[in-house]
């Protein structure tokens, strides 16, 4: 068999035959020599001749010299790559699929001193188990780890080793498992601290403002007024001032603030103390003054730090004020706001949004209003009071409205059997998409969020939005809305728009039927007029009575069939009393309005002696929902918040993703343990 040579091939192989590509050249120079004198030109030939013969032995010759010098060289140069891969600055291992250790440089074996003798990955750092080992076609992993109270970057990379066993003798390695795993350490513990240093050096824009100020100074002599705001500005500058932030007075009840972020933390520790730190301040004011404060986070620039902050104080304002409001590129977080805020007696607010919305409503042809989805009597009402707004105006109005539930099946089936009332008031989601067009407004009630809408798509087309709503706002709000009228301490959307009414239309005409459905939202949510009543509930109820309204028609519609009391009897005798305050069941689905039920089912948990809050959940289009009630002592719109719902102080709601009522009831508990536990509640 021919035996294979040995040859020189790249660059090096062009260097060798130079010499004898130079001949060419030299052949041709001697053929033009000729041409002008052949001697010249044979002298020439003879020249060359002898330099082709050296050329060609000093080429065979050194060849193989030169193969020799290479593969000496090509040895020590591996011997040196190895020692420096072994005395390589860096900690450097290799590692099976199983994290079984190979090999490890010197850095490695200084790095684990103590444990060299160990032969897993794991079992010296944790956090470098086999499955964050690059897999499949990822070939390179990154990841922060913890060893000996340092943090390392380890970087984990595959290196293939296909064909590895058949050309290794003393190593049998399966097919699918033919890679190592090379593993680097990099100490990043300095830079960690320096990028935690400069992070905490950061400044934070932020907006402190009272809450209630001019009814606090009206609840106090007028010659002790300076004092009570000395001592508020003195609580205030004190707070802040203990971190060594900066306090800038605007008005007399708005202050600007910057600190650094290190101090955020301190005052996030706390909980923002500052918030009952101003209520107790007394000096024979029989109101306290409450304070909302805003925060801005933002690693950008300081500017949108303070763009930040101007959110969140509104957010918080929004939501009732009496808490902290903090917004970063992450999220909004709330602290505070465990009691419901005083309502107002004073209506120019009220006045001030119905002109402005009579205003948008006459720019339109048409008018589309919707509530939230599984609409209750407090939605439907609001529809039906907006809906005649817009017809006063003469507007063409619709409402939109999917599924009717039981808790409004009697309101909905009259109005659709009256003659007063076209066809087409009442619409689908899908209709609504297609009567929407440049000339129609879209206005929301008794909610703020997008997603509860009845057609959130409605709101992507609409380019002019009001919203209508008593619910707190959270972080997920509806955008580019022309109006916004959200206050938390109404007792309903009803009374709302009962107000709204008054001012929108002079002398409007109200048919007792449209009465008796805002009523009947008013006396619903607010439980027959027992919770989160105030003056102005009770005159909105009044304008509605004076408009006809059947107080007894309405009794009688909202009266439960046998089988909805005996569900929610169901609910309450099977109910859990958690952490001796908490009352937790689970209401029959099997029934129509499960959920309208389960509110029920929650009131009537708080008639029992040392409950405080009550938690219903049941299961519904295959979703689990769950109903909060309170009195006054706990804030269950936190509780509520945490499991991704929102709502009141003491009337909220959630809804679980899922149908496994266990799972439910222990992410409620949880979240209770956790918030007693932070002492949110």
């Amino acid at each position: 068999m021919k035996r294979n040579k040995m040859q020189l091939k790249g660059q090096l192989r062009m260097y060798m035959r130079w010499p004898l590509i130079m001949t060419l050249l030299l052949i041709g120079m001697d053929v033009w020599m000729y041409m002008v004198d052949k001697k010249a030109g044979l002298l020439m030939s003879v020249i060359i001749i002898i330099y082709v013969g050296i050329a060609f032995s000093l080429y065979f010759y050194n060849r193989s010299l030169i193969l020799a010098d290479l593969i000496q060289f090509s040895v020590q140069y591996k011997g040196i790559e190895n020692r420096l891969l072994k005395e390589l600055a860096i900690p450097y291992a290799i590692a099976l699929e199983d994290g079984r250790i190979l090999w490890k440089n010197d850095c490695f074996l200084n790095l684990t001193e103590g444990q060299r003798k160990e032969r897993y990955l794991n079992r010296m750092i944790p956090e470098l188990h086999p499955g964050v080992f690059p897999k499949n076609d990822v070939d390179h992993v990154e990841l922060e780890v913890t060893y000996r109270e340092r943090s390392y970057q380890a970087e984990l990379r595959k290196v293939s080793l296909e064909g590895f066993s058949e050309k290794e003798e003393l190593l049998q390695i399966p097919e699918e498992q033919e890679y190592f795993v090379a593993v680097s350490l990099r100490d990043v513990t300095e830079l960690n601290a320096y990028i935690r240093e400069n992070e905490d050096q950061r400044m934070i824009a932020g907006l402190i403002y009272i809450d209630n100020y001019d009814e606090v100074m009206e609840s106090v002599e007028e010659v002790r007024q300076s004092l009570l705001v000395a001592l508020i500005d003195r609580k205030i500058n004190k707070y802040i001032g203990d971190v060594d932030g900066i306090v800038k007075k605007l008005e007399k009840d708005k202050y600007f603030i910057v600190l650094r972020k290190d101090a955020y933390k301190k005052l996030k520790e706390d909980k923002f103390s500052l918030l009952e730190e101003v209520k107790q301040v007394n000096i024979g004011n029989s109101r306290s003054a409450t304070l909302s404060i805003g925060l801005g986070l933002n690693t950008a620039t300081y500017a949108l730090s303070y763009q930040y902050a101007r959110v969140a104080i509104d957010l918080a304002l929004a939501r009732g004020g009496d808490q902290a409001v903090i917004k970063d590129c992450n999220g909004i977080t709330y602290f505070g706001g465990k009691k419901e805020q005083t309502a107002k007696n004073t209506r120019v607010k009220a006045r001030v949004k119905a002109e402005a919305l009579r205003e948008f409503i006459v720019t339109r042809d048409k008018v589309i209003v919707m509530g939230h989805k599984i609409a209750d009597p407090d939605s439907f009402g609001a529809c039906m009071g907006i809906y005649r707004a817009a017809v006063s105006l003469e507007k063409k109005a619709h409402i939109v409205i999917n599924e009717v539930t039981g808790s409004v099946r009697p309101l909905y089936d009259e109005i659709l059997e009256s003659p007063a009332y076209e066809d087409d008031i009442f619409i689908t989601s899908e209709q609504a998409l297609d009567y929407v067009d440049d000339n129609a407004m879209v206005i929301v009630v008794d909610t703020n969020k997008p997603q509860m809408t009845e057609c959130p798509e409605l709101l992507k087309k609409s380019k002019m939005i009001a919203v209508l709503d008593h619910h707190r706002q959270s972080s997920n709000i509806i955008e580019n809305a022309v109006l916004s009228y959200v206050e938390p301490y109404s007792s309903s959307t009803c009374e709302m728009i009962a107000e709204v009414l008054q001012y929108m239309v002079d002398d409007i005409k109200f048919p007792a039927l449209e009465a008796e459905c805002m009523y009947a939202g008013i006396m619903i949510d607010t439980r027959n007029f027992m919770n989160r009543t105030g003056v102005r509930t009770f005159e909105a109820a009044a304008f509605l009575r004076r408009c006809g309204a059947d107080i007894t028609r309405v009794r009688k519609m909202f009266r439960d069939d046998m089988a909805s009391y005996q569900a929610k009897a169901e609910a309450v005798r099977n109910a859990e009393v958690y952490r001796k305050e908490y009352a937790i069941a689970v209401c029959p689905s099997d029934i129509d309005s499960p959920t309208v039920l389960a509110a029920q089912a929650a009131n009537e948990l708080l008639d029992i002696s040392g409950i405080k809050a009550s938690f219903v959940l049941t299961e519904y289009e295959n979703k689990i929902y769950m109903s909060a009630r309170s009195i006054d002592e706990v804030n269950v719109q936190i509780i509520a918040e945490k499991l991704g719902g929102g709502g009141h102080i003491n009337s909220a709601g959630a809804q679980f993703d899922h149908t496994n009522m266990h799972e439910a009831v222990s992410a409620l508990k949880e979240t209770i343990d956790k918030m007693i536990e932070e002492g949110d509640i």
